[in-house]
């Protein structure tokens, strides 16, 4: 496994170290999943079997924990960069930014005992994410196949067949200062898995290309979900 880093403007705006491995492709179902997903809020979700598991095909946009208590929003980007506890955003404080792309948490809020993910799913594991490259052709070619068809920057690319994924250009938001960044262009998404004192695990896509990055990143960042079926 070999260590990159981000190309172009990404790493200057939030820093990914990547790790990417190539892996050979297995084959997947793309398959829209029976169940529509309801989270505490009312939320629906549609989900999508790839491979041995069941995925969110949408990003989160839960606005309370597990058990009710709220997840607080926090609109001030001095706030947002000084945190460290749980809190969400949407892009720009637009509310149907939140609507179409998601909301953005920190990963206070994904790590919270009292649980982010509806009841009888998790936030995505580094694992999670490492079976769905590999059924997707490995992580040098996995991306084309999660982006939604039509809602991304031209690329030029040749795109693989979609996998009913549908990840958006979601963009983020930067522990840094609290500004909102890269939206249209890029995906940033958690996993649940630590990887140090301060950073996590972290997966991305850019519009430029079909990897699926994998990264450390820290908590601080706010950055879309996706959950599994336990």
């Amino acid at each position: 496994m070999t260590a990159k880093k981000l190309i172009k403007k990404a790493t200057t705006i939030i820093p990914l170290i990547l790790l990417i491995s190539a892996s050979g492709c297995n084959g997947h179902s793309g398959e829209r999943a029976a169940e529509v997903l309801t989270d505490i809020d009312g939320n629906a979700y549609k989900t999508v079997r790839i491979g041995r598991h069941i995925w969110m095909s949408e990003n989160l946009r839960v606005r309370h924990y597990r058990n009710g208590d709220p997840v607080p929003e926090k609109q001030n980007a001095a706030e947002w960069s000084a945190l460290e506890t749980g809190a969400w955003a949407a892009y720009e404080n637009n509310k149907d930014n939140g609507l179409r792309y998601g909301i953005l948490y920190n990963w206070h809020a994904v790590n919270d005992p009292r649980g982010l993910a509806p009841k009888g799913w998790h936030v995505a594991t580094d694992d999670n994410w490492s079976d769905l490259a590999s059924v997707l052709g490995g992580e040098e070619r996995a991306g084309s196949a999660l982006k939604a068809p039509g809602q991304w920057k031209e690329s030029g690319l040749a795109e693989q067949k979609a996998s009913g994924f549908n990840a958006l250009p979601s963009g983020a938001r930067r522990d840094s200062d609290g500004q909102f960044v890269l939206l249209g262009e890029y995906a940033r998404f958690w996993t649940s898995s630590i990887s140090s004192a301060e950073k996590v695990f972290g997966r991305a896509m850019e519009y430029y290309d079909g990897v699926l990055r994998r990264g450390e990143v820290k908590k601080g960042n706010g950055f879309s979900v996706r959950c599994v079926k336990d």
